[in-house]
């Protein structure tokens, strides 16, 4: 392991990095995003509790995603009274991420509570292949960590807790889940080992997560405990957008509407709000999607 002050290097960014505790029936991850977090900043202008509660929610969407045991993506979305109406993350299992913050052009607040008031966060599993399943947990707590632990703690088995930040510049994060019994079948200590697992994770600060390499991390937090660490894995930035979808979207409306819209502005243009790429459609590029409708008003 690096020495336990040494800090986070631009090489450190912009990962996952998963390990477990060889004495207990615990795994963890960590994440660092620098370059795929402030690009996705610099999509939109937001305001910086927005930036920062946006980092948060990347963060906890790659740490999610890591307990996929399947190909697909996984899609925290969070629908407010506050002065965000809808932020949405996701992050597929090859650890491509796309994020937003829409309406929330206006928001000044920095509190959790006053960016998403009255707000509910949906957590969905979409794997390529198999059934959509999809969580709602009220976001009722002071943060999303918490609102997340509560979510846990009602909906699943085994145990699994977040600690979370980010600055506008850098976001992070930290995931502790208990694993099925195998080295330790009593309960009473294995209810011990998490509950010291995670009051010691509970003592991270924000600038500990932001600022350290994770093993750093771990040796300030687990010195006493075996820890062992595997390959990193890189995150990135990715929309999923492309010229063919957005084809489709627009082949899914009535022909007579695409018409119209071809009459009045000469071609179609569609915006990606994910990534702001432009897709332009003329008439001979949707002359297919446009099919018999395009011929009766032609003659």
């Amino acid at each position: 392991m690096n020495p336990p002050d040494q800090p986070a290097s631009t090489g450190d960014g912009d990962r996952s990095l998963r390990f477990l505790f060889e004495n207990s029936d615990i795994r963890g991850e960590t994440v660092h995003l620098d370059k795929a977090y402030r690009d996705i900043l610099a999509t939109h202008q937001y305001a910086p509790g927005v930036s920062r509660l946006l980092g948060e929610f990347m963060a906890a969407a790659v740490l999610l995603s890591t307990t996929l045991k399947f190909d697909g993506k996984l899609i925290l979305q969070a629908r407010s009274d506050g002065q965000i109406p809808l932020l949405m993350v996701e992050c597929n299992s090859a650890l491509e991420i796309r994020a937003i913050a829409r309406g929330a052009e206006q928001a000044t607040a920095g509190s959790f509570d006053q960016l998403l008031t009255g707000g509910q966060l949906a957590i969905t599993i979409d794997p390529d292949q198999g059934q959509r399943y999809q969580g709602i947990v009220p976001l009722a707590e002071e943060s999303l960590a918490h609102s997340l632990d509560a979510y846990f703690q009602h909906s699943e088995q085994l145990g699994t807790r977040l600690w979370l930040a980010a600055d506008g510049e850098r976001a992070a994060g930290l995931l502790l889940q208990q694993l099925p019994a195998q080295l330790v079948e009593e309960k009473a200590q294995r209810d011990d080992q998490w509950e010291h697992a995670c009051a010691l994770a509970s003592t991270v600060e924000d600038r500990e997560l932001l600022g350290l390499q994770t093993p750093a991390l771990l040796h300030r937090l687990y010195h006493e405990e075996p820890v062992r660490l595997f390959d990193p894995s890189q995150v990135v930035f990715r929309c999923s957008c492309s010229r063919a979808r957005t084809r489709n979207a627009l082949s899914s409306l009535p022909a007579s509407e695409v018409i119209d819209l071809l009459e009045e502005l000469g071609c179609i243009t569609m915006d990606c709000e994910f990534c702001n790429q432009q897709y332009r459609f003329t008439r001979e590029d949707l002359a297919d999607v446009l099919g018999e409708e395009q011929s009766r008003t032609l003659h």
